[in-house]
């Protein structure tokens, strides 16, 4: 492998195979590794230089592996134990009917901002939003929006995989990265229920059949005040280095416990507040297998990490943004809309965009931070296509046709748009 450089050409096209065949509903695992394989070869190596090249790939991944894996403590915990669902319905109940939009909004955004899967904080909220939905006239495009909108603007200040992938992309404390996305999020929350509340009228509407039938009964799911516990003693531990730093209180400063630690600790803290520790094994087992997609991913995006880390592509990709003369900010959150957009995935965009384009970022003049924050922006814009499972997930949820849920992916593109743009303008030009 020592001095092997392979053709920036055979990067673009193993890039530009996994990307179609992932399209075509091959496994994004094995379409991200084929695209490594023949994208090594046609560049120059040979199969035993491929093999390195997939090898020292997935390798480099393997920091965001670990962390993803202890994340799924907390999601296992705050999903299976009803700590989520007991956040979502107090947040509706207190902010009332006459402001259900933003209720539904800020309910979706918490939940999956406290380190659960943004479909599942959907399909968690759903029934909730036709309910209400029903009462007051609002309809389905506008509560979905206000679920997906909620959703985006939570997960990029959340301990989930794709925040992980983000800040290990540019070496970064994921706290760092959750918090510099805190702008952006609520920029975006705001701009979700202004266009939510503009689309009340718009579309269909729910139909009494449609509604979940009854009272949800609260009884088997934990009261709030020990539901909160286990995400605030994640955001509390995450915010103690970036908030000492920010202050000079060098004690706070020196506080440098890693997410892969927090986030399994807060977890197990808040399973045992809610007084289900006999429960850990199921708790723990269930957020594990939530989180093997995922990691599944992680490794096979490493692999076309590897094959672009080993060519030229990124030299010839600063290049071309110096000749043509466009600031070079912009390729962080153009890579993250692209690979976002092309794998219908927050998560597997931001993998493949800070693996694929990251050093190129960073050659640019780009510092780290920055870099995260807008590709990982970026990656909200136009990421519910139908190639993915979220598209179809929140379909189900609010009982929409496929033709019902193309129509709101523009508007969920103004949110992750918004953000964008606001993450662009913050820390491309500003700070």
């Amino acid at each position: 492998m020592d001095g092997l450089t392979i053709s920036w050409i055979g990067a673009l096209i193993g890039l530009a195979l996994a990307i179609i065949l992932i399209l075509r509903k091959l496994n994004p695992v094995y379409a991200l590794f084929l695209g490594a394989i023949v994208g090594a070869l046609i560049g120059g190596a040979n199969l035993e230089e491929t093999v390195s090249v997939l090898v020292n790939g997935t390798q480099s991944v393997m920091g965001t592996v670990l962390r993803v894996l202890a994340a799924g403590v907390l999601a296992g915990v705050m999903m299976e134990s009803g700590a989520a669902e007991t956040i979502a319905q107090a947040i509706v109940r207190k902010f009332g009917g006459s402001r259900a939009i933003l209720a539904l909004s800020l309910a979706t955004m918490i939940i999956t901002a406290v380190g659960v899967f943004i479909p599942v904080a959907v399909l968690i909220v759903a029934p909730i939003a036709l309910s209400v939905g029903n009462k007051m006239g609002i309809s389905k495009v506008a509560l979905l929006l206000a679920l997906s909108g909620g959703g985006k603007a939570g997960n990029i200040i959340s301990p989930n995989p794709n925040t992980i992938a983000a800040a290990r992309g540019f070496d970064l404390d994921l706290s760092r990265v959750m918090l510099a996305g805190l702008v952006p999020a609520l920029c975006g929350l705001a701009v979700t229920v202004l266009v939510a509340s503009l689309l009340k009228n718009k579309g269909i509407k729910v139909a009494d059949n449609e509604i979940p039938g009854g009272e949800v009964d609260m009884s088997k799911y934990p009261p709030l005040g020990r539901a909160i516990v286990a995400p605030l003693v994640a955001v509390v531990l995450l915010m103690i280095n970036p908030i000492g730093s920010i202050s000079g209180i060098q004690a706070l400063a020196s506080f440098k416990v890693d997410a892969m630690y927090i986030l399994p600790l807060a977890g197990i803290i808040g399973m045992l507040a809610m007084r289900q520790g006999g429960k850990i094994l199921q708790y723990t087992s269930s957020g594990l297998s939530k989180m093997t997609a995922t990691v599944l991913i992680l490794i096979g995006a490493g692999g076309i990490a590897g094959l672009i880390s080993a060519s030229d592509l990124s030299s010839q990709v600063v290049s071309l943004i110096e000749a043509s003369g466009i600031s070079g900010t912009f390729l962080a959150p153009i890579s993250g809309i692209l690979m976002a957009a092309a794998t219908a995935s927050t998560s597997t965009g931001v993998i493949l965009a800070t693996g694929s384009f990251g050093e190129a970022i960073l050659n640019m003049g780009t510092a780290p931070l920055a870099a995260a924050v807008m590709v990982h922006t970026g990656a909200t814009v136009i990421d519910s296509l139908p190639q993915g499972n979220y598209f179809h997930v929140t379909a189900d949820a609010m009982k929409m046709t496929i033709r019902q849920r193309m129509g709101l992916i523009p508007y969920e593109a103004i949110v992750g748009g918004t953000m964008t743009i606001v993450a662009t303008i913050l820390y491309g030009f500003i700070f």
